[in-house]
C-alpha cells in the first residue's frame, strides 16, 4: 500500500475542514462565528492580518498531515466510517502547526518546510500570538458540535484535549531545559518521555479522538493512544536521524539544525557513551552554526552507530505497541501499513 499517496489524498480533506473554522479572510459572519457578537466593532482586517495570514502561510506549505490521517485510519480500523467526524481533524492538525510556530521561535530556527519560519516573516509578536491562538481556535469544533456528538463522548474529547495540551508544554519544557543545559536527560527513558509528551501528544489526540467517536472501550482508547504515542516517538526519532542524513533541499529544514540547537536526541544519548562523547557535548553546548563543527558532531554520531541504534529502538517500540493494539481492530491492513511507514520514511 502506498501510504504517501494516501496521506496526500486525505490532506485535501484536512484543509477543507480547517477552512470551516479558520477562514483565510475574516468577514462579519466568520468573525461572529469565531469570537461571538461584538459590544463595539471588529477590526476584520486585524483579524485577517494577525491570525489568518500567518496561520495559512504555514498550513499552505504542506506538511505530512499524518496525524489527521491516523485519526481516520483508527476509525476505519475499528469498523466505523470517518466521514461524519472529519471536523475533528481540525484540532489534530492546527494544534500541531501552532506548536511548530512557537517551537521555531523558541529554538531560533531559520527554516520550516522550505521557507523562513513564521516569526522571520511576520515578526515575533504576530507569530507568538497566532501560534497560541492555534491551541484554542480548534476548540470551536467541540463548542459548536456540528457533528451532534452525544454529551458523554463530547466530554471525553474535552478531557483528552485539555490533558494533552498540558502534556505538550512539559514535553517542550523538558526539551528546552536540556538543550539550554539547565539539566541533563535521564538516559533513553528521559528522552522517550520527552517525546511522549512533545511529539506523542498530538498522535495520542488523533488516535484517542478516533477511538472515542468510533465507540471503543476505555481500554481500547488507551491502547490505541499508546500505539499512536509510539508512532509519534518513532516520527521524532526519524526526524532526528533525517536532520543529520537528509538533503536539506528535500528535508525543508537546515541540515544539522539539531546540532546548532544543542538537542539531546536519542542518538546523542547513545553517542555519549562513545569515546568522543565528551567532545560531542562540547560542540552541542556551543550552539554553533560553524559548518566544520556541525560536521564534526555529525561524524561522531555516525561513527558511534547512533542512527542505526535509534532506528532499531523505534522499530522495537512501535512493534511492541502494535502487538497490543492489533487484536482490538476489525480492519488492520491500512493502519499496519502506516505503522511500517512511520519507522521507514525518508522525508
Amino acid at each position: 500500500m502506498d501510504i504517501e499517496k494516501l496521506l496526500e489524498s486525505r490532506s485535501k480533506l484536512v484543509d477543507k475542514a480547517i477552512e470551516k473554522y479558520i477562514p483565510r479572510k475574516y468577514g462579519k459572519k466568520t468573525a461572529e462565528f469565531t469570537f461571538g457578537k461584538t459590544t463595539y466593532r471588529y477590526s476584520l482586517e486585524a483579524a485577517t492580518k494577525s491570525l489568518s495570514e500567518p496561520i495559512w502561510d504555514l498550513l499552505d506549505r504542506g506538511g505530512k498531515r499524518w496525524r489527521p490521517a491516523l485519526f481516520m485510519m483508527v476509525i476505519e480500523a475499528l469498523g466505523a466510517k470517518p466521514e461524519k467526524y472529519l471536523d475533528l481533524v481540525v484540532p489534530i492538525e492546527v494544534i500541531h502547526n501552532g506548536s511548530l510556530i512557537i517551537d521555531d521561535k523558541e529554538d531560533s530556527s531559520e527554516m520550516r518546510r522550505g521557507k523562513p519560519c513564521t516569526y522571520k516573516l511576520f515578526g515575533d509578536d504576530i507569530a507568538i500570538n497566532a501560534g497560541n491562538a492555534m491551541y484554542y481556535l480548534p476548540l470551536l469544533v467541540l463548542l459548536k458540535n456540528k457533528m451532534k456528538l452525544p454529551q458523554e463522548r463530547l466530554l471525553k474529547l474535552y478531557e483528552i484535549y485539555s490533558q494533552e495540551l498540558i502534556n505538550i508544554h512539559l514535553g517542550q519544557g523538558m526539551d528546552i531545559a536540556w538543550h539550554r543545559g539547565l539539566c541533563r536527560p535521564s538516559g533513553a527513558e528521559g528522552y522517550l518521555q520527552m517525546c511522549a509528551f512533545k511529539t506523542g501528544t498530538l498522535a495520542r489526540i488523533a488516535a484517542k479522538f478516533g477511538a472515542v467517536v468510533a465507540g471503543a472501550t476505555d481500554d481500547a482508547v488507551e491502547k490505541l493512544g499508546r500505539l499512536a504515542e509510539s508512532i509519534g516517538i518513532a516520527f521524532q526519532i526519524q526526524d532526528d536521524i533525517l536532520d543529520i542524513t537528509s538533503d536539506s533541499s528535500k528535508w525543508g529544514k537546515a541540515y544539522g539544525n539539531d546540532i546548532h540547537e544543542g538537542k539531546r536526541t536519542l542518538m546523542v544519548i547513545h553517542a555519549m557513551q562513545h569515546k568522543k562523547g565528551k567532545r560531542l557535548l562540547e560542540i552541542l553546548g556551543m550552539h554553533t552554526t560553524d559548518k566544520k563543527l556541525v560536521d564534526e558532531a555529525i561524524s561522531i554520531l555516525k561513527k558511534a552507530g547512533s542512527a542505526e541504534y535509534a532506528k532499531d529502538y523505534a522499530r522495537s517500540l512501535v512493534g511492541s505497541a502494535w502487538k497490543d493494539a492489533k487484536p482490538l481492530l476489525k480492519k488492520a491492513d491500512v493502519l499496519e501499513a502506516f505503522v511500517r511507514f512511520a519507522t521507514e520514511r525518508k522525508y
